[in-house]
């Protein structure tokens, strides 16, 4: 599961329909919906806060968003009525780190996407901060 911190406008289509069904389970695991994934570390940062339902929810229509600026139909009934306006801290570190690691996938993947490459995005829930990666990022 991989729940990216930087904009889904930088992810190529097979990452953004990714991103898209990995959020939703997220969405599912948060609400008790789910035995597996229960414990995994990229959750920790949506558990952290008062109301991680809300915040996963406004995660996933952003992702819906750019779904829909690229035309592409994603079923947004699937998404939780709740939303917030909290801003989420993401780290500078981590953003580089998650940069980096698309860059990687997208030179095998799909390197048309990868030369579009330009300065770093982040999803709007998120705020940047000072910082090095993230403790529940599992660098690999």
């Amino acid at each position: 599961m991989r729940l990216w911190s930087i904009h889904p406008g930088h992810l190529d289509p097979q990452g953004l329909v990714a991103l898209w069904r990995e959020s939703l389970l997220a969405q599912k695991v948060l609400a008790g919906g789910t035995r597996g994934y229960t414990n995994h570390p990229q959750l920790d940062r949506f558990r952290a806060q008062a109301s991680p339902l809300a915040c996963i929810a406004t995660y996933l229509r952003e992702i819906a968003r750019e779904a829909s600026r690229r035309g592409y139909s994603f079923d947004e009934s699937k998404v939780r009525d709740e939303r917030t306006r909290r801003k989420l801290p993401v780290t500078r570190g981590q953003i580089a780190y998650e940069w980096q690691h698309l860059a990687s996938k997208l030179r095998v993947r799909n390197a048309e996407w990868h030369r579009r490459m330009t300065e770093p995005r982040v999803h709007p829930l998120f705020v940047i901060v000072e910082g090095d990666v993230e403790s529940w990022e599992r660098v690999t």
